[in-house]
């Protein structure tokens, strides 16, 4: 029934996006969008026979606006509008990511990372279309922090923690260093150490995937 609705929007020559029972429709002004609505509404409930939900239906500027997990943003140099994910859909994805690298979650790392990476791929792929460059840096930055101070824990005592690092390219006076430092693990997870000794090509080489490299295969511009 709502194929009528997209008829009608289409002929109307209007802008719109629809999934299941949720619609934008864009216009240019808010007096526009103030006509559109009433005219739409009524077509809705007097054609259609539908009831329009009148709490969720409502007239919004573009950065207001939330729709299937994209926010909006105001590109000045392209003078247009464009979708990136929503803040809410990042500190979502951020939430899951800080739930899979918890220290106290007892599995090995390669289980750790297969199911990160499920994760990390699967959530960039569905918002592909957003521009979330800057983003993705930060996200694989703290992931990779967070990685690892991980492994830090598995070395467990300083005699391991110092003879894996000088393993690791690291020399043994610096190595001690970390070891002795009495800082806590985020201290340890930033350290240009650790950095130099887990470095990201060591972590790429194990499986982490990055969200960054990533997006960048299969972003679609829109």
């Amino acid at each position: 029934m709502l194929n009528e609705l997209d008829k009608e929007l289409e002929g109307r020559g209007l802008r719109f996006v629809r999934y299941a029972d949720d619609s934008l429709i864009f216009v240019k002004s808010e007096k526009a969008a103030d006509r559109v609505m009433k005219s739409i509404v009524r077509f809705i409930e007097d054609k259609l026979g539908l009831i329009v939900n009148s709490e969720k239906s409502k007239i919004s500027r573009p950065k207001e606006l939330k729709f299937l997990g994209f926010g909006y943003y105001y590109d000045g140099k392209n003078k247009r509008y464009q979708v990136k994910p929503h803040l809410s859909s990042i500190q979502k994805f951020q939430r899951k990511l800080r739930k899979l690298t918890k220290r106290n979650w007892s599995v090995p790392l390669d289980y750790r990372i297969l199911k990160l990476k499920q994760v990390i791929i699967g959530w960039v792929n569905y918002f592909r279309i957003g521009n979330m460059k800057n983003a993705m840096e930060r996200i694989d930055m703290k992931l990779r922090s967070r990685i690892r101070v991980i492994i830090w824990k598995q070395w467990k005592v300083p005699r391991k923690q110092i003879k894996s690092l000088t393993q690791l390219g690291i020399p043994k006076e610096e190595a001690k260093g970390l070891t002795y430092c009495r800082k806590g693990y985020r201290y340890i997870g930033l350290s240009k150490v650790i950095q130099r000794a887990i470095s990201n090509k060591r972590l790429k080489q194990r499986g982490l995937p990055s969200a960054l490299e990533h997006y960048l295969k299969v972003h679609t511009v829109i």
